[in-house]
């Protein structure tokens, strides 16, 4: 059977490479997996919301579709939370309720591109991003990784990057896999970039509700939606990753046209999920505030524990749930050195080279896996290879 070359061109789920690496393998109680590759919160969704879910399980019509777009009470509360999240207004019906982030990104990028088209693509990337682009036939053009900027945008650099064929500027904020937050003035500013060129800012911000501040006021302005794109995910918000929990925003042409695609693609998103999300949006602001301190005290920790123990690797960047390392073997890939940790270490994190090209000296850790206990045990392992 005959594969498309393009698609046979990208590259691997790296989350199930890494893993592969170690399949089957047993490890000692004195030194066992430390797992520092995908990122998922460590704790569950609160008791209360398990609990409602519950209810909700002898009713007939959990089981039944909803609109493509989500069911309305739902993208109302979601529409409040961002009220209270973002200030500013985002309505209905320029929301749909998607099977995570990853969906609301294709449906995205369907919509404003054609095969052939360009998107500027800040490195490092998240690596489902190019993956997706390639698998549309729009090619991904790459803002280059400034270790000195923490891999955030120049905004010179991007424009000197659009051409006639640019349809569109796609960030992370914070960053997979940096963890470095666009500051707001700066979100202002690429919004302006974008505006000015008659051009798309795609903003995934799959992490916002753990920078422990208002992202950006770009939903305050009257014309946010005639070039901004915003994909979010709630998977990590309510600790519902399993459940695929996102949403794209949007103007209301763009989700009319999405909502096509949903329609062939998926239908819509389960209604457990959303009844789910409508759940957290009503009731969790106190939960999902004080997850959000947590990880930022841990994140602080780890930064000190990693940088007073004299290690041989460098981080170069770092947030609430990611850090972004510099490894010490000039002669290895990030491949190489990740392989390396799985084996000697039993630790496992992501190559540098998976978030784009030039990028082989790095590792990213995800540290929404790890409890503050295990951080130092973490760092022990970096330092006795």
């Amino acid at each position: 059977m005959r594969i498309s070359p393009r698609i046979d061109r990208i590259q691997a789920p790296p989350i199930t490479e890494v893993k592969s690496w170690i399949a089957g393998r047993s490890f000692p109680a004195d030194k066992p997996l430390i797992d520092l590759c995908q990122a998922v919160p460590s704790y569950p969704p609160p008791e209360e919301l398990a609990a409602y879910l519950k209810t909700t399980l002898d009713d007939p019509l959990t089981y039944k579709y909803s609109p493509d777009e989500g069911i309305p009470e739902v993208r109302n509360e979601v529409c409040a939370l961002y009220g209270r999240h973002y200030g500013g207004i985002c309505e209905p019906a320029q929301l749909c309720l998607t099977i995570g982030a990853s969906q609301a990104f294709w449906l995205a990028m369907a919509c404003l591109c054609e095969p052939g088209d360009e998107v500027i693509v800040q490195l490092p990337a998240y690596f489902d991003h190019p993956m997706g682009l390639a698998a549309l036939g729009v090619r991904p053009v790459f803002a280059p990784f400034s270790a000195a900027d923490r891999g955030l945008p120049d905004l010179d650099t991007l424009e000197a990057l659009i051409t006639p064929k640019t349809k569109a500027l796609l960030l992370v904020t914070p960053s997979n896999p940096t963890g470095a937050v666009i500051p707001p003035q700066q979100a202002e500013a690429l919004f302006d970039l974008a505006q000015r060129h008659g051009i798309a800012l795609v903003l995934d911000e799959t992490y916002n509700t753990f920078i422990g501040a208002r992202p950006h006021r770009l939903f305050e302005r009257d014309n946010w939606a005639d070039h901004f794109v915003h994909i979010a995910s709630f998977g990590k918000t309510f600790a519902l990753t399993g459940l695929r929990c996102g949403a794209l925003m949007a103007d209301r042409r763009l989700i009319e046209q999405a909502l096509k695609i949903q329609d062939s693609m998926v239908v819509c998103q389960p209604r457990v999920t959303q009844l789910a999300l409508a759940y957290g949006c009503r009731h969790l602001d106190d939960w999902v505030a004080a997850n959000a301190r947590m990880m930022n005290t841990r994140h602080a920790a780890f930064k000190e524990q990693f940088n007073a123990a004299g290690l041989d690797f460098e981080l170069t960047a770092s947030g609430s749930f990611f850090a972004w390392v510099k490894h010490p073997w000039p002669d290895m890939t990030g491949r190489q050195a990740a392989k390396r940790l799985a084996d000697d270490a039993n630790l496992i994190c992501l190559p540098g080279e998976t978030f784009g090209p030039g990028l082989d000296g790095y590792l990213r850790l995800a540290l929404g896996n790890i409890v503050m206990e295990e951080i130092p045990e973490a760092v022990t392992r970096f330092r006795d290879l």
